[in-house]
């Protein structure tokens, strides 16, 4: 006997897991097999998300379109942070020189 659960579910479960970090004991809150836990886990990695794709050509294109757009805003933003990271060290490492000269 499969059990069908809602991506709502799914996507809960697998943001406590990130946030605990322990699969196998959010499974056994949820009393779930740990197996569908991970392979939640492996989609969601795979996909980017909880939610299957549609089987209708048309609707499945316009869904990857969304989620590669998605992912392209997420890359650019994280993008500006590690740049604005990376100008910070800079600085800091440019102060620490003046200060302590070698």
């Amino acid at each position: 006997m499969t059990r069908q659960y809602t991506n709502e579910f799914k996507a809960q479960v697998l943001k406590e897991v990130q946030e605990v970090g322990n699969a196998a004991l959010v499974a056994r809150r949820y009393e779930l097999s740990k197996n569908t836990v991970y392979t939640w886990m492996r989609a969601a990695r795979r996909r980017g998300s909880t939610e299957a794709l549609s089987r209708n050509l048309q609707s499945r294109t316009s869904e990857l379109e969304k989620r590669l757009e998605e992912v392209s805003s997420e890359n650019d933003q994280l993008k500006r942070i590690v740049a604005e990271k990376e100008l910070e060290l800079a600085i800091l490492r440019e102060l620490r020189d003046k200060t302590n000269p070698r």
